[in-house]
């Protein structure tokens, strides 16, 4: 018997049918000489520091760093306690009795580097020595997954890909662990203040982008505007920059309206504007952040639901660009869309059929595991709003990608107009191209600079050098210098994918992708931890850091966790290592020296940390109960002893026994020894009952 081992059940559902398995059983579907089985994402993850004895966080125990990493089954948090996740569990057996009887494993995880590392986290865990082939392919369609099957690959070909995935999976364990304990046992004890490999720089970004913005100071500037017109058409010319206001007023004060100004020069220049690469998954979701508001995460979720629903190829892809034998089969999917897409799309997919196409997305060498994003052959019935929105930009995208080059006329008109210059700019298009008709525009870029658009006239009529105009308007435009935008989810993205460095060019931009951050595949989940510990919010698109989140880049922004060059390093040999030109212990080595070195550095914020501490929330003050000299410090979830730095560890949770204690109540039950009385708080047999909370012993019961 083959097992096939997918990555969900509803994979291995379709798998299954496809190959002709129809009994299903519990955990798995049988049939026609094969098991396709499955898991739910990460079934087995790595150990946690408590399996290697280290219980209790403290100073002492760090850093930690296993000699050898261990594998243990799926953990869940209850009651603030790892225990084991029992569905997990029960999925591992089901599999381990699978590979027992097995001649063969076909690996159907996703064909990437996250997939690769499920499916050997369970096949080491289990400790099973079946030899296994791979099943490698972009979309879920019958006829990629019957292809599939024909050519599965040595399992052996994703040796490297594994070692990848697997030095990544330790790395961030390292770091994330010992930053993460580190800088809360430096702070106090003050909640959790969670650091890791790919967050913290993120982290940085936007705090930067954000400071950056409020502390910026706009600066005055000035342009002198003169309005003419010529066979009716109106049209305006700008002076460059002028910085001081009295420069400005006095160039302007040698122009008078109904005087000449002379054309001195008339530059016609015709480019080409190059169709848009098409989208892989960073691209798409900058995209439908900027279009439709959606976070990178919805972004994902959506794609990954058209994936499984066949209408779409692997969204998971970090590459522009399809190779040619996946071009040659283009045509077939345009005459697909003619016959399927929504009027707009199908229209130009009509005129692609049997036409020249461009082949600027077309590059054997730039594909890496996967082609960019298309839609299948599939015919995608009826959708939710937002998969229909995304269904429709990735095929939009693909007429754009294969359309010709959009021809300009791009005219730069120089005057004199009593010595000052100015100048005049105006584009004709010649041929739409790509860009389809007069009516689409580009999705307004948040990083753009609209400073230089004051020139721009939607037309302007033939003109000469040496010919006369007169001035019909004049006026002194007051401009200002702007900041920076906050960062919003698309602009964050596209910072991710360059490490910081603003690139416009899309090209330059794909030859950085190896030493970005993260990957196209866990930039969404990167941000969302962000969220998730409450580091970041949202403001309509914008991403604004929280108190928290500035408390924590305060604290480590000098510190190279936060460096987001240093992180896209490591990518870079993480995407080296794939491609078997790095080994896993010279990197291994790296992480661990780093991590003891970050972890020393973070525990001697000690005693800054005090002055710079993530604000309480209190207005007046509460007697600590233990220590006389010492005030209680009201924090998110804890009430701390403001001596904590001289030696009194008093502590306890804001929230007892189910219930929230708010400043006064805190207060009441340090200083007054009880509480006022609460409708549902939890008594010892977990029943809700009326009652107050009282302080004795140093310990808190229901009256």
């Amino acid at each position: 018997m083959k097992v096939v081992i997918a990555e969900k059940p509803s994979v291995a559902r379709d798998l299954a049918r496809v190959m002709g398995a129809k009994e299903v059983k519990d955990g798995y579907i049988t049939g026609n000489g094969y098991a396709f089985t499955y898991a739910f994402g990460h079934l087995v993850q790595l150990c946690t520091p408590q399996a290697y004895g280290y219980a209790t966080w403290s100073v002492s125990n760090l850093p930690i760093i296993p000699s050898e990493f261990r594998l243990e089954a799926k953990k869940v948090k209850r009651d603030g306690k790892q225990m084991d996740d029992a569905g997990a569990l029960k999925q591992l057996n089901t599999i381990k009795a699978l590979l027992e009887q097995a001649e063969e494993i076909i690996v159907a995880t996703d064909a990437g580097r996250e997939g690769e590392l499920i499916f050997r986290n369970i096949y080491y865990y289990l400790g099973s020595q079946v030899p296994f082939k791979r099943l490698w392919i972009s979309s879920q369609t019958d006829k990629a997954i019957k292809e599939g099957f024909a050519k599965l690959k040595e399992g052996t070909e994703y040796d490297s890909l594994y070692m990848s995935a697997r030095s990544r999976s330790e790395s961030d364990w390292l770091i994330g662990i010992n930053a993460t304990q580190a800088l809360t046992l430096a702070a106090g004890n003050r909640g959790l203040l969670s650091l890791g490999r790919v967050q913290t720089p993120t982290l940085a970004m936007i705090c930067s982008r954000y400071i950056e913005n409020k502390d910026f100071k706009p600066q005055a500037f000035y342009k002198i505007q003169a309005g003419f017109e010529k066979d009716n058409i109106s049209f305006k010319a700008t002076s460059n920059k002028i910085d001081k206001k009295e420069d400005a007023e006095a160039s302007i004060a040698k122009i008078t309206v109904g005087t000449s100004a002379k054309v001195l020069k008339v530059e016609a220049k015709e480019t080409k504007e190059q169709p848009p690469l098409l989208f892989d998954l960073t691209s798409l979701q900058q995209d439908a952040n900027k279009k439709y508001g959606y976070s990178a995460d919805q972004t994902l979720s959506i794609a990954q639901t058209l994936y499984e629903k066949k209408v779409i190829t692997y969204p998971r892809t970090g590459s522009r660009y399809i190779g040619e034998d996946v071009f040659e089969k283009i045509e077939e999917l345009f005459q697909h869309l003619a016959d399927t897409a929504e009027e707009q799309i199908a229209v130009i997919s009509r005129n692609l059929v049997g036409a020249k196409l461009n082949k600027r997305s077309v590059d054997d060498k730039k594909v890496t595991d996967h082609h960019a994003l298309l839609v299948t052959e599939e015919k995608p019935g009826p959708m939710p709003k937002d998969q229909q929105h995304i269904y429709n930009m990735i095929a939009k995208r693909m007429v754009e990608s294969f359309s010709d080059v959009c021809l300009k006329d791009i005219t730069t008109v120089t005057l004199d107009a009593q010595g000052v210059e100015l100048i005049a700019k105006g584009t004709v298009i010649k041929q739409y191209g790509w860009r389809l008709s007069a009516d689409q525009v580009d999705l307004p870029d948040e990083d753009k600079n609209t400073d230089d658009q004051d020139n721009e006239n939607a037309q302007l009529p033939k003109l000469t050098a040496e010919e006369l105009l007169e001035i019909l308007s004049l006026e002194l435009a007051e401009r200002f210098t702007k900041a920076k935008p906050i960062h919003t989810e698309a602009s964050l993205l596209k910072a991710m994918e360059t490490s910081g460095k603003e690139i416009e060019d899309e090209e330059m931009r794909q030859a950085m992708k190896d030493c970005g951050l993260g990957t196209p595949a866990t930039r969404a989940a990167t941000i969302e931890t962000l969220f998730q510990r409450d580091y970041i919010k949202r403001d309509k698109k914008k991403l604004i850091p929280t108190e928290k989140g500035l408390a924590v880049y305060n604290l480590v922004k000098d510190r190279s966790i936060a460096k987001v060059t240093l992180t896209g390093k490591w990518e870079q040999k993480l995407e080296e290592m794939r491609a078997n030109k790095v080994s896993y212990d010279v990197f291994m080595k790296h992480i661990k020296d780093y991590t003891a070195k970050i972890t020393k550095e973070l525990l001697q914020l000690r005693i800054a940390i005090q002055h710079e501490e993530i604000k309480p929330q209190q207005k007046g003050k509460i007697k600590c109960p233990k220590c006389q000299p010492g005030n209680i410090l009201l924090y998110d979830k804890v009430a701390q002893c403001d001596h904590y730095a001289r030696g009194c560890d008093f502590k306890i949770w804001r929230t007892l026994n189910g219930v929230f204690l708010e400043e006064k109540e805190m207060k009441n039950l340090l200083e007054k020894g009880k509480t006022s009385v609460f409708k549902g708080i939890k008594n010892a047999d977990g029943q809700l009952v009326e009652a107050p909370l009282v302080f004795k012993d140093f310990r808190v019961v229901v009256e």
